[in-house]
C-alpha cells in the first residue's frame, strides 16, 4: 500500500491576500518539507498562472502532473492535480447568494475550455486568482459537465458564514436547494477549518456525501494545515480518475482519513463581533437575540451555531464506523512556539522547525508517525514531544475563533485567560 497525503485546495500568488512566494517550485519544495505528496496546482483560471502551469508542468499519469525539472525523480517529486476556487455571487430564491466552489479538471485542455467558457460569459479572469462571477452554482455544474463529465464540483469551506453553501450570511439550508436537479453531481463538500467531520455528520442529508479537508493555503507555511490521506497500489495507480473516484465513492479502503484543525481554532467557529471583541457560544448568542451585547449590531453567526441549526441528530446518534475517520492536528510550528513560549513567526521557531524536519523526515512524519523518544532525541526541549503527544491524544484546550479571528489551541496546558464557554477537548 502506498499512503499519500493530498492537499487539494491552495492558491497562487495571483489570488488576493496571498503570498508572492506561491509559485510552483516553491510550492513543491514546501510540500516536501510538509510531507504532502499530491497538491492542487491552484488558480488555473488566472491567465498568467495558467501560462505558468503550462510551462512548468508535465503530465506523468493521466491528469496528474509533475514539475518538468522532476520528471525522472520517482520518489521525492511532488505531484499536482488541477483544481481551482471560484466565487459565485448571484440572486436565487429572493436572496443574494455568495458561494465558493472548487473545480477539478482532468487535464490542462479541459481547464482551458472552462476558462474560455467563463470569459464568453463576461467573467474577468485577470482580476483575481479566485475570480468573482454572477453565475450560479448550478450553472457552474452545467458548464463543467458540458466540457468534460470527469470534471468535479465541490462546495468549498462549506460552513464559512460569508462565502459558502451553508453559510449563515448567504448560503442555503441544503445542497438540493442550491444545485437543484444537479445535486446528484455533488459527491463531496470541503469541511473548512471551523468544522470537523463529527459536526458535519450531524446532518443525515450528508450521509452519502464525502467530506474532504484541505488547507486553502494563502502562503507556503499554511500548506497542509488540513489534508486527506489516500491509499494507492503504486505510483502508476495515481491518476486523476482514481483520485476523483475515491472522493466520489468515499471508499474507506482507499480514503484512510482526513487531517483536521481542531475546529475551535478556525476563525468562524463561534459567533461574535470582532470590533467589540465579543465572542459567544450558540446558546449565549441565542440569549442575546443574535445581536452584539455591546453595540447591538447583528453578530456574525459562526459554524457551530449553523450546524446546530441544520442538524437533525445529536453527536451520539451518528452511525458508528460508517464514515471516513479523521485525525485532529496542530501545525508543528505552533507546537514549537508553545514549547519555547514565543511567537510562531520567531526565528527560534524557524530554526527548530528546519532542524527537526531535516532530521526526522517531514512535518507530517513528525506529527503522525515519529515516536516521542525519536522526537525527544532531536528536539531542543522535551516540551515539543510532550505537545505532540497531547495533540495526538486530543488532550488540548481551545479558545474558539469568531468573526474572522482565529482561535487558540493550547497544547501544553499553560494558563490562559478564560474565554466564554471555553471548549475542552479531553
Amino acid at each position: 500500500m502506498l499512503e499519500q497525503i493530498l492537499d487539494l485546495h491552495i492558491h497562487s500568488k495571483y489570488s488576493r491576500a496571498c503570498s508572492p512566494a506561491l509559485e510552483l517550485p516553491n510550492i513543491a519544495r514546501a510540500c516536501r518539507q510538509k510531507g504532502i505528496d499530491i497538491v492542487s496546482a491552484g488558480d488555473f483560471t488566472h491567465p498568467l498562472w495558467f501560462k505558468h502551469l503550462a510551462e512548468n508542468l508535465a503530465e506523468e499519469n493521466e491528469g496528474v502532473y509533475v514539475l518538468r525539472s522532476e520528471i525522472g525523480d520517482q520518489k521525492s517529486k511532488v505531484r499536482f492535480i488541477l483544481s481551482t476556487e471560484i466565487s459565485c455571487i448571484y440572486s436565487h430564491g429572493g436572496k443574494t447568494r455568495r458561494i465558493h466552489l472548487l473545480i477539478f479538471a482532468p487535464a490542462l485542455a479541459a481547464a482551458q475550455k472552462f476558462n474560455q467558457a467563463l470569459e464568453k460569459r463576461g467573467v474577468n479572469l485577470k482580476a483575481d486568482g479566485r475570480p468573482i462571477m454572477g453565475l450560479s452554482a448550478k450553472e457552474i455544474v452545467q458548464i463543467c459537465l458540458a466540457i468534460d463529465e470527469r470534471m468535479m464540483v465541490v462546495p468549498a469551506h462549506a460552513w464559512t458564514p460569508w462565502f459558502s453553501v451553508f453559510g449563515s450570511k448567504s448560503g442555503y439550508d441544503s445542497l438540493a436547494e442550491c444545485f437543484e436537479e444537479f445535486v446528484p453531481q455533488i459527491h463531496a463538500i470541503e469541511t473548512g477549518l471551523s468544522s470537523d467531520p463529527p459536526m458535519n455528520r450531524r446532518l443525515s442529508a450528508l450521509d452519502n456525501i464525502t467530506l474532504i479537508s484541505n488547507s486553502d493555503a494563502h502562503s507556503l507555511d499554511n500548506l497542509g494545515r488540513e489534508a486527506n490521506v489516500f491509499a494507492f497500489t503504486d505510483y502508476p495507480d495515481i491518476t486523476y480518475d482514481r483520485i476523483t473516484r475515491i472522493i466520489k465513492t468515499g471508499n474507506r479502503q482507499k480514503f484512510l482519513y482526513t487531517i483536521e484543525f481542531f475546529p475551535e481554532e478556525g476563525k468562524y467557529h463561534y459567533d461574535g463581533h470582532k470590533d467589540c471583541q465579543v465572542v459567544l457560544s450558540p446558546a449565549e448568542s441565542k440569549r442575546e437575540g443574535g445581536r452584539c451585547p455591546k453595540c447591538k449590531r447583528p453578530l456574525t453567526i459562526g459554524v457551530l451555531n449553523r450546524v446546530e441549526e441544520l442538524a437533525d441528530r445529536a453527536a451520539e446518534e451518528i452511525p458508528a464506523g460508517r464514515f471516513i475517520p479523521h485525525r485532529s492536528l496542530v501545525p508543528l510550528r505552533e507546537i514549537i512556539a508553545a514549547a519555547f513560549s514565543v511567537g510562531v513567526a520567531s526565528k527560534q521557531v524557524a530554526v527548530e522547525y528546519q532542524r527537526l524536519v531535516k532530521a526526522l523526515g517531514s512535518e507530517f512524519a513528525i506529527l503522525l508517525h515519529r515516536s516521542a523518544a525519536e522526537i525527544n532525541q532531536m528536539a531542543s526541549t522535551p516540551a515539543i514531544a510532550a505537545g505532540i503527544e497531547r495533540v495526538r491524544a486530543g488532550r488540548v484546550t481551545a479558545r474558539p475563533g469568531y468573526d474572522g479571528v482565529f482561535g487558540v489551541v493550547d497544547v501544553l496546558g499553560a494558563t490562559r485567560p478564560p474565554a466564554p464557554r471555553q471548549a475542552a477537548l479531553l
